[in-house]
């Protein structure tokens, strides 16, 4: 048996007022939990939902656990907008203008210290990708919270929340955001916490940046998972939860599946392990910050590998539609991922065995033969056409047909033209496969078939 989602935010925010000794009415309990339980299970998350919620609050003590619950509250991108519910909490903070939100002049003490950890001034631009979301997420936890405590609580809060903007490098004087952090933490403790001597400063000080860092590692904990197939579940979440088009299973076609793997792929691409984790005097020890950011790079290096050949065996089907007659849904070409009382057709069903190339790396063929860790609604668990192609090109080939995916994707390479750059065979089990699933493209694919078997002689 388990708890209802919002009996258990309720007991959640229950337990941490009572570890701050906070007196707070059961029915203002009510209230926060839902508007927070409302806010999380809207339907466009996927990932940013209430179990991640929980999983953050398992380990945290009473004011990062309060952080957890908002910190995810505003996603302004995800959602579109501002939930109803918290939008006119965010009055006179910040207003539209010329597409973007600008920061106005706030008159609420907490709300101008909630600025200051930020480092956002007013009449800017806030940024979108810089923080915008977890500041106006601070907001409404400063505003709703502000009646029942001390601003000693509310900075703590608010520290742990800007703790929670992810994967940012040094300053310009190398300064990383751990140490900017702790500078501005201490600048707000002077200014709204006169009566703390120097020594208590210090230990208030210490036990924030404790506290933040804790929340910002366990946020960002999954790319230290020791299972690749588990990172690869959270990372497919993310990318259903990122492209809108997906949730339209059955109906999302080759390209908006294609950019929407290629956008995460570029994103982890580039980043850095060493932004992942963060470390603020000595916590975590310099051993076990060394193990999360290495652990952080073996992730992010198999999951590009991973979606480098996921979008390699996705180039090859568009470059068949779009050589046939154009993009389609993907669903036209390898079949339905759910059927309605038995098993769809599938194109991977009608392809003939894969000779083992020698240099495939196990673990990565078990992930698309054998799926991630968990199921998702839009897309195959398991990759079996990606599996059939890397099984047949080993790792070194698949990499040098994702350079040439990468060319077809720029406009570099024609369709046909990549077609005829990959292994002959391989393309001619693929197409003669799909000729059994895309009715409306036989013709095409036949005329296809030909043309590429008469460039092979």
């Amino acid at each position: 048996m388990s708890t209802a989602k919002i009996n258990r935010f309720i007991q959640i925010f229950s337990d941490a007022f009572a570890q701050l000794s906070v007196s707070i009415a059961m029915p203002e309990i009510e209230h926060l939990a839902v508007l927070v339980h409302r806010v999380m299970e809207n339907r466009t998350r996927k990932y940013h939902t209430a179990a991640h919620i929980f999983e953050l609050c398992e380990d945290l003590s009473a004011r990062p656990q309060l952080a957890a619950l908002f910190h995810d509250l505003v996603y302004y991108q995800l959602d579109g907008s501002f939930p109803k519910k918290i939008a006119p909490l965010l009055n006179n903070v910040c207003h539209i203008e010329n597409g973007g939100f600008i920061l106005q002049e706030l008159n609420n003490d907490a709300l101008v210290m909630c600025a200051d950890i930020f480092n956002f001034k007013p009449h800017q631009a806030l940024p979108l990708y810089g923080g915008m979301n977890e500041f106006l997420s601070a907001v409404v936890a400063v505003r709703l919270m502000q009646p029942y405590l001390p601003m000693s609580d509310l900075i703590a809060i608010v520290a742990c929340i800007e703790a929670t903007i992810p994967f940012r490098g040094s300053d310009e004087n190398g300064k990383d955001c751990s140490e900017l952090l702790a500078e501005k933490v201490s600048i707000q403790s002077k200014k709204w916490l006169t009566e703390l001597t120097d020594a208590e400063a210090d230990e208030y000080l210490a036990q924030v940046m404790q506290e933040a860092i804790s929340l910002s590692n366990i946020d960002v904990g999954g790319f230290a998972e020791p299972n690749p197939g588990k990172f690869l579940s959270a990372t497919w979440l993310l990318i259903e939860e990122a492209n809108t088009p997906l949730n339209t299973v059955g109906v999302y076609t080759l390209q908006d599946y294609r950019m929407a793997l290629l956008r995460m792929e570029e994103f982890l691409h580039g980043l850095k392990a060493e932004v992942v984790f963060h470390q603020y005097a000595d916590l975590p020890s310099d051993a076990e910050y060394q193990r999360l950011t290495e652990a952080a790079r073996r992730n992010i290096v198999f999951s590009c590998d991973f979606l480098a050949s996921k979008l390699t065996s996705i180039a090859l089907i568009e470059a068949m539609a779009l050589a046939t007659g154009g993009d389609c849904p993907v669903s036209m070409f390898l079949g339905d991922i759910h059927g309605i009382s038995s098993a769809p057709d599938r194109a991977e069903n009608f392809l003939p065995p894969a000779h083992t190339a020698s240099d495939v790396r196990p673990a990565l063929l078990q992930i698309f033969e054998q799926g991630r860790s968990e199921e998702t609604y839009s897309d195959l668990n398991a990759s079996p056409l990606t599996a059939y192609l890397y099984r047949s090109l080993g790792h070194q080939g698949t990499f040098q047909a994702w350079s040439l995916a990468r060319h077809f994707f720029s406009g570099q390479l024609s369709p046909e033209d990549f077609l005829k750059s990959l292994d002959h065979n391989l393309v001619m089990s693929i197409i003669q496969a799909c000729m059994h699933i895309a009715a409306s493209r036989q013709v095409g694919l036949q005329a296809l078939h030909n043309m590429l078997s008469e460039a092979q002689h």
